[in-house]
């Protein structure tokens, strides 16, 4: 078990080709992260996910630096044309844009050119001190991408204890569009930590559309932090199927910085034994005009636990804001746990802004009604499961995308 996790400088002084106003950039959140240490649920942020417990709890140690790149062979996804982007452990290692003009869009290793310090998340700090890895896509203006791009994220058999620090850029220009799939492929069998921090940037009129889901079950602990911004009339559409991780929490921020803008999260999601999830947003609504809309529904069977934490930020002069929240979960046993904090802040006063929350078990009279049509119990409960789950999936609009998106899920949920 880790009792007090400390980095030292020296570690920033491995790092290679960096300048001096990285290095201080990188020491003073390094500073910040080994005073704090790992957020708990004294803040109100991790008021139900205690990071520093669960850390502590299920590690012994983390080891920072580890070589580990190789991937011998890979297939890829025949169920659709897409380009592609090949991750391992976080590294780029190999992209293909065949389907598109290869000057519009330009993928590389990620650079950092933003050395703006803040002090509110103890895991962004630890990003902002040691990450090495990580990709930046930029879409030209007036670009609309032909096909979808799918970001094959590879995680090595070799991952054991190991923390990975990944940040990721997407900057889409004037009346651009991307279709992004990030797909999680783990292939270690042992815990290990990856803690990524992800910058999005939607210049006007751009369209945006991202989905994220995992290849399989394994034992890793995931962490993203996502800042999102939006500038006018931009459509921004994200799917996030976490199923499968041992923890994961997916943090995001929107800026919602112009007029018209249109932001739709919705997530799905099977918590098995044991099993960890939350989901927190924020979503600033600073102009008027704007919409925004929210659907987190959890499943969740023995010992697992689902968090939705949701706030819709209104300014004063956001007039005729549309926002729509709403957590669901089913809850299979006595043992399994939802917890959900939708919250409204609110300064203008022509607007639209509903939240809410429920919670339950199966309902039996729709088991009974179903066993008394032909059904057994167990296949009752996975019909009723199915379609509970299956409302976030059938909203994806590609019929070829949506398969092979209900066929990952499926197997997450059932395991064929």
């Amino acid at each position: 078990m880790i009792q007090n996790f400390q980095i030292k400088n020296s570690v920033i002084d491995q790092i290679k080709e960096i300048s001096l106003e990285e290095k201080k950039f990188r020491l003073k959140n390094l500073d910040v992260f080994n005073n704090e240490g790992f957020p708990n649920n004294k803040n109100e942020e991790w008021k139900f996910t205690n990071i520093d417990k669960i850390i502590k709890t299920n590690f012994k140690k983390l080891i920072l630096k580890k070589d580990i790149n190789e991937l011998k062979k890979f297939d890829l996804i025949t169920n659709f044309e897409h380009n592609y982007i090949i991750l391992v452990n976080g590294r780029l290692k190999s992209f293909n844009l065949d389907f598109e003009e290869k000057n519009e869009v330009n993928i590389s290793t990620f650079k950092n050119n933003n050395f703006d310090f803040k002090k509110n998340n103890t895991l962004i700090n630890l990003n902002n001190a040691l990450y090495n890895e990580g990709f930046s896509i930029k879409v030209n203006d007036n670009y609309k991408m032909k096909k979808s791009i799918i970001i094959y994220n590879f995680f090595t058999k070799e991952l054991k204890e190991n923390m990975i620090n990944i940040k990721n850029k997407v900057i889409l220009g004037k009346n651009s569009e991307l279709h992004l799939i990030e797909y999680n492929i783990n292939n270690s069998k042992e815990k290990f930590f990856n803690n990524t921090y992800e910058s999005v940037f939607l210049d006007k009129h751009a369209v945006y559309k991202t989905i994220s889901i995992n290849e399989n079950r394994s034992e890793g602990f995931f962490h993203k932090f996502s800042s999102n911004t939006l500038l006018s009339n931009t459509n921004y559409t994200a799917y996030i199927f976490p199923a499968g991780l041992k923890f994961n929490k997916v943090d995001l921020e929107f800026n919602l910085e112009g007029e018209n803008i249109d932001c739709s999260l919705q997530s799905a999601s099977f918590l098995k034994k044991d099993e960890h999830q939350e989901i927190r947003t924020k979503i600033n609504h600073l102009f008027p005009n704007c919409k925004s809309y929210q659907k987190v529904k959890n499943v969740l069977s023995l010992n697992s636990k689902g968090v939705f934490q949701g706030k819709i930020f209104v300014k004063d002069k956001a007039q005729k804001t549309n926002a729509y929240q709403l957590g669901k979960a089913m809850l299979l046993n006595d043992e399994s746990e939802f917890n959900s904090k939708p919250e409204l802040e609110i300064y203008a006063d022509d607007v639209k802004c509903t939240h809410g929350s429920t919670s339950g078990s199966l309902d039996e009279n729709a088991i009974y009604y179903l066993m008394t049509r032909g059904l057994n119990r167990k296949e009752s409960t996975s019909l009723l499961i199915d379609a509970f789950l299956n409302e976030i999936i059938s909203t994806i609009k590609s019929k070829s995308i949506k398969e092979f998106i209900k066929l990952k899920f499926e197997k997450q949920i059932y395991g064929h």
